[in-house]
C-alpha cells in the first residue's frame, strides 16, 4: 500500500519541508542550533522526534556523532559504500510494490521499521514495504545490515525492468533529500524525461566515484 507525502506523521515530512520550502544554502546561513554563521558546505543532524533535517556548524554536529547515544539528534555521517555483489531480481523488486526503477530505503528508529520512498511527477511517494519483503533482501545481502538508522539510506536504481545489475549505494540521508529536490524540479511527464535521466546519471556517477566497496564483517 502506498501513500503520498501528505500523510500525517509520515517519515517524509522532512523531505517535503526540505525540498519544497527550505531556501537554498548561502554563505550567510546560520546553524539551526547555535545560530553561528555557516557556509554553503556544511553538515546536518536529524531530529528524530520532529523528523527534521537541521543545518549545523561543525562544533554542534560533533555533539551528536556517538552512534550508541540515546539522544534526540543524530549526526549524518559522510560515508559512501557500494555493493558490487548486490543481489536483487525483478521479482523481488515487484514484491516491494515500487512501480519505478529508483527508490531509497532507510531504517526509521521511531517507527522501528524500514521505509522506502521513490520519485514521481508529484514529488516523493512513501511505500509501506510488505511484511518480509525487505528482510528477504537483507538476508541475501548481509552488508545491508551496516545501514545506520535514520541517517543513512540505501539507494537502488534498476537499469531497466528486464536486465542488468542494479546500481546500489549506501549514502548519507541528506543526499537523498538533495536528489529528490532536484528531481522534483527536473521531472517531466510520467517517467521523468531526458533531463531527469541525465541528472540521475550524474548523481550515480558521483556516488560511484565516492564509494568504497562494502565488506561483510565476520562473526
Amino acid at each position: 500500500m502506498n501513500a503520498g507525502p501528505g500523510r500525517g506523521a509520515n517519515p517524509l515530512a522532512v523531505l517535503t519541508r526540505v525540498s519544497a520550502t527550505r531556501p537554498e544554502p548561502s554563505a550567510q546561513e546560520r546553524c539551526e542550533m547555535c545560530a553561528e554563521e555557516i557556509g554553503e558546505q556544511h553538515q546536518h543532524v536529524v531530529d528524530l522526534t520532529g523528523r527534521g533535517l537541521m543545518c549545523t556548524c561543525r562544533p554542534c554536529y560533533l555533539l551528536f556523532t556517538a552512534e550508541d547515544a540515546q539522544l534526540r539528534y543524530r549526526a549524518v555521517p559522510d560515508r559512501y559504500l557500494s555493493f558490487p555483489d548486490f543481489a536483487l531480481n525483478t521479482g523481488q523488486w515487484d514484491e516491494l510494490e515500487i512501480p519505478v526503477g529508483l527508490a531509497f530505503f532507510f531504517r526509521n528508529s521511531v517507527l522501528d521499521r524500514t521505509v522506502a520512498f521513490y520519485p514521481g511527477p508529484a514529488g516523493a511517494t512513501e511505500s509501506e514495504l510488505p511484511l518480509g519483503a525487505w528482510d528477504a533482501i537483507v538476508a541475501a545481502n548481509p552488508a545491508l545490515a551496516t545501514l545506520r538508522p535514520d541517517v543513512e539510506a540505501l539507494i537502488v536504481r534498476l537499469p531497466d525492468r528486464t536486465s542488468g545489475a542494479p546500481g546500489s549505494f549506501l549514502v548519507p540521508i541528506d543526499r537523498c533529500y538533495e536528489l529528490v529536490g532536484a528531481l522534483r524540479l527536473a521531472w517531466r511527464g510520467f517517467d521523468g524525461g531526458q533531463e531527469a535521466r541525465a541528472l540521475l546519471d550524474g548523481f550515480f556517477g558521483d556516488l560511484d566515484a565516492r564509494a568504497t566497496p562494502a565488506r561483510v564483517m565476520g562473526p
